[in-house]
């Protein structure tokens, strides 16, 4: 009441409203920030774009329908470098880990975008969704930021959709021969860009493709005939690299104790706070300042 009286009261009290509701949100605008990357172009949001194609259409029923019928632990979405993933390996390797082959041959980052709101997530939530898209972006002459805000608006759709499950995101793989090529080039700038979206919590960056390419940096016929598509021993190679990055990303958010999962929320999302198992020690995370990937990345 006294300082409604004041001529400088409504300032005044304006400005400890908005004290009162900061300290009372607990971070709220940091909560918001589902992703620590910002938007990396100006053009507004990418949208989602169906397949018109038969064959894009048939292939989006299939895993419709497998998502829908046998609880993956699993889904592996990208384009034809996941849907043509050599078979023999993939039943050797990934299979046995409950993973869904969820590639679609021909899929951009907008296909991914709108098959996610269309049918790929309707079936139980799985605990990891790895995303390796971008790379058709790329060959149609999308810029490395435009190619990036596509990958990114599919880690904003799959945090909102599937909160409890952690995401793998993979760079985008070498492609043509020489490593001054155009396209290799854009793919190394996607990746410097999209790396800054994972948090090491809930969506963890790994880069699988090196053990693809010779000594000078070049991706032989050997490995890649047409220089983006991947033989049996590219997809070995492939494999073998990720093979021990994925078994370590369902199993991760155990770490993270409901106690100090309200916590960190409770102070806002550039705050985490972990927990050895016994309870020993707590430490405090930031990860936008950090060098540290978060505990269940290392």
């Amino acid at each position: 009441m006294i300082l409604m009286r004041s001529p400088d009261a409504a300032p005044m009290v304006a400005t400890l409203l908005a004290l009162l509701i900061a300290i009372a949100s607990g971070g709220l605008a940091l909560a918001a920030d589902i992703l620590p990357c910002a938007q990396f172009t100006h053009e507004g949001p990418p949208q989602p774009i169906a397949r018109g194609d038969r064959r894009g259409l048939e292939r989006l029923e299939l895993i419709n329908q497998a998502v829908n019928n046998t609880p993956y632990s699993v889904l592996f979405f990208g384009d034809s470098l996941t849907e043509g993933w050599d078979p023999v390996l993939w039943e050797r390797s990934l299979a046995p880990r409950g993973v869904l082959n969820a590639g679609i041959s021909g899929d951009f980052t907008n296909h991914i975008l709108w098959r996610l709101d269309h049918g790929n997530l309707a079936g139980p939530p799985p605990k990891a969704v790895v995303l390796l898209i971008g790379t058709n972006d790329l060959a149609a002459h999308r810029s490395p930021e435009l190619t990036a805000d596509g990958i990114r608006a599919n880690l904003v759709l799959l945090r909102e959709r599937l909160p409890e499950s952690r995401i793998l995101l993979l760079g985008l793989l070498p492609r043509e021969q020489f490593p001054d090529a155009p396209l290799r080039w854009a793919v190394a700038q996607v990746n410097r860009l999209i790396r800054d979206c994972a948090d090491g919590e809930h969506i963890v960056y790994a880069e699988i493709g090196d053990p693809l390419l010779d000594s000078d940096g070049q991706l032989s016929v050997a490995v890649s005939p047409d220089w983006l598509h991947f033989s049996e021993r590219g997809y070995a190679l492939l494999a073998a690299r990720l093979e021990p990055v994925l078994d370590r990303v369902p199993r991760c958010r155990q770490l993270l104790l409901p106690a100090q999962m309200s916590c960190a929320t409770r102070w806002g999302r550039s705050l985490l706070i972990f927990s050895s198992l016994q309870g020993a020690h707590l430490a405090v995370v930031n990860p936008r300042t950090t060098n540290e990937p978060g505990l269940c990345a290392r």
